[in-house]
This record gives structure tokens, C-alpha cells and sequence, in this order.
């Protein structure tokens, strides 16, 4: 296994955890603007309730994405496709309706996104405006990671608040015009994915999120609670033991290819929903030998941060420890 290592821990066998999904009704009250600005993708021109944006399944300099607010659905003047939330959902992050819906489910603590009718965006006339006003994330202010609705966030992740303050600063942010404090994480772009009990989304421009610890190897995760919960775990190594890139989105694997590769040995800690799985085998195709398949760490889960959820809540001394602050 080299230099890379996560804990070697016994636990008791256990089911797989049933977890809620909405339902495709409910997910089709999604505003898909708001979707969207989760994302990372945000309007370049709005007129009435037709809101433009460059296509988020690919690069190009023209418009040619448009979202119609009001019926809340979308079409892809590029490629002659349009739909509702669910028709964007699959295409765009290349998974079934079941794995989905599985994102967008309520995750512990709360729900990422409300199920309220879209909302008009008040902009009257034909002209065309660079945005609605507010109509993206704003950020307001960073400070150290206090507020208390965040620690218990974390707690409730089994994420040790020390452990996330090291990389996360609390941020204050706008978002049609309603000020908001969520957990913040840095990409190397300046920009910073934002979760809370009540929000997740990320603020333009969304990139990646790169650690360079001067190792050999690299370990490669989804989303940074992943890469949190791997910190957790090695919480007592008192030097690092590999360089770490987080991609906040599938999309930037392949793009993250060159930095990757200049690594001898690519940890792949990706979730193991049916899109993460896919692109596990896509990457372990481009070089068997570089890239490693690690999820068989947490199988049986989605990810990592579920399966350190789970142990801690199987394990009441676990958890005293966690919300004392002491080490496991």
C-alpha cells in the first residue's frame, strides 16, 4: 500500500443504511436557478424569466444554456436538449434518477436545497441585465471557524471541529440579497465550497482544492467532507503521509489529469454512488498501474464521511470523544 494509509479498524458487520431520497416530484420543485448557482454556474444575462448561461455540459464562449424561472425548466440551444431538474440532473453529472435523487436527498442535518415554487425574479421589461440583483453568492466576510450552529454541523458529520478549522474558515455570504453563515473550504481559484445545515452550494469560481505535502503519492477525493473525515482518521500521524486534491465536482478529474499524473501512485477515495464508481473505472483505464481503487475502505456506503458517521454512531465512546474533543 506504499505511504498511503487509512487506520486499520475493526468494526462489526453491518447492513447497508437506509437512507431517505426525495422523490422526483419533490425534486422538480427544485428552482433550478438556485441549482445551478450550487454548481457553480451562474446567469451572464437575464430577460423576463429566461435566464442565460454558458452550457454547463461544456465550453463554449456563447450563451446558449437558457433557464426559463417560471416553469422552471431548461434548454440547451447547443445540443437541442432540454427538461426539468431531473432531465439536467442525469445528464449533467452522468448518473441514473435513482443516484439522482440520492444527491439531492436531505443529507444529515438538513436539506440542501427547499421544495418552494420558483420565485419570480422581479425584472420587468425586455431589456437585458447582467443578473438579477443578489442573483449569485456574494461573499461577505471569513473569520475562524465559531459559530455554534457549525460545530454541531460537524459533530453531526463526526467531523472534530479542530480538524476542520485547520482548512475551513467560517464564511458570511449573500445570496439573493439573504445573508447566510456556512462552513467554508477553499479551492486553489479562490472560491470556496459553503455547506450548513441548511445550504450547500459553492461561490464562482469553482475549482479545485489541492494540498501539496511534497509526498509521492496523491490521494484523490469527491467533496471535502470526504477529505476531512480521511483527517479524522489519521489524526494522530504527525506527518503527512500523501498530497491530497479534493475535486468539488466529478467534472474536474479529468481535467485534473495533469497534476495528478505527476504522482507515482493516485489514491482514488470517490463516492460510491454510480457516478463516482464510473469514474473510478475511467480513471483505473487510463493507467492500472498510477491509479488505486481505495473505496473498499467504506463499501457498503456512499462515502467516507458516511461510513465515519456510522462507526461513531456504533461506538458511544466514539462519540463522547469526538464532542469532548479528544482524541479516538
Amino acid at each position: 500500500m506504499g505511504r498511503f494509509s487509512i487506520p486499520a479498524i475493526s468494526f462489526p458487520h453491518y447492513n447497508a443504511e437506509i437512507m431517505r431520497k426525495i422523490n422526483c416530484d419533490e425534486a422538480k420543485k427544485i428552482d433550478l436557478v438556485d441549482y445551478l448557482a450550487s454548481l457553480g454556474h451562474f446567469p451572464t444575462k437575464v430577460r423576463n424569466q429566461d435566464y442565460w448561461y454558458r452550457s454547463p455540459m461544456r465550453d463554449e464562449k456563447t450563451p446558449s444554456f437558457k433557464v426559463n424561472r417560471k416553469s422552471n425548466l431548461w434548454y440547451d440551444h447547443g445540443i437541442g436538449q432540454g427538461g426539468d431538474l431531473i432531465d439536467f440532473g442525469t445528464l449533467y453529472h452522468r448518473c441514473t434518477i435513482p443516484d439522482l435523487l440520492e444527491r439531492l436527498s436531505q443529507y444529515p442535518g438538513g436539506p440542501s436545497f427547499s421544495f418552494q415554487p420558483p420565485m419570480a425574479s422581479g425584472l420587468g421589461g425586455a431589456g437585458e441585465k447582467e443578473g438579477p440583483p443578489g442573483g449569485k453568492i456574494v461573499l461577505l466576510d471569513t473569520r475562524p471557524l465559531t459559530a455554534r450552529p457549525l460545530i454541531d454541523y460537524l459533530l453531526k458529520r463526526s467531523i472534530p471541529p479542530e480538524i476542520a478549522a485547520r482548512s475551513c474558515p467560517e464564511v458570511e455570504f449573500s445570496l439573493y440579497g439573504n445573508r447566510q453563515t456556512a462552513i467554508g473550504f477553499p479551492n486553489r481559484s479562490g472560491g470556496y465550497e459553503l455547506r450548513s445545515e441548511q445550504f450547500k452550494g459553492s461561490s464562482s469560481p469553482k475549482d479545485i482544492s489541492f494540498f501539496d505535502n511534497h509526498a509521492d503519492d496523491i490521494a484523490v477525493f469527491e467533496g471535502f467532507f470526504n477529505y476531512l473525515s480521511y483527517q479524522t482518521l489519521n489524526r494522530h500521524n504527525l506527518a503527512p503521509l500523501t498530497n491530497f486534491l479534493v475535486l468539488n465536482s466529478l467534472a474536474f478529474l479529468e481535467k485534473s489529469r495533469p497534476l495528478i499524473e505527476q504522482y507515482g501512485r493516485i489514491n482514488l477515495l470517490l463516492d460510491g454512488d454510480t457516478a463516482g464508481r464510473g469514474f473510478t473505472q475511467k480513471a483505473l483505464a487510463w493507467n492500472p498501474d498510477k491509479y488505486i481503487d481505495r473505496s473498499d475502505f467504506y463499501q457498503g456506503r456512499k462515502d467516507l464521511n458516511e461510513w465515519l458517521m456510522y462507526e461513531f454512531q456504533q461506538q458511544p465512546r466514539l462519540t463522547q470523544s469526538l464532542r469532548k474533543g479528544r482524541s479516538i
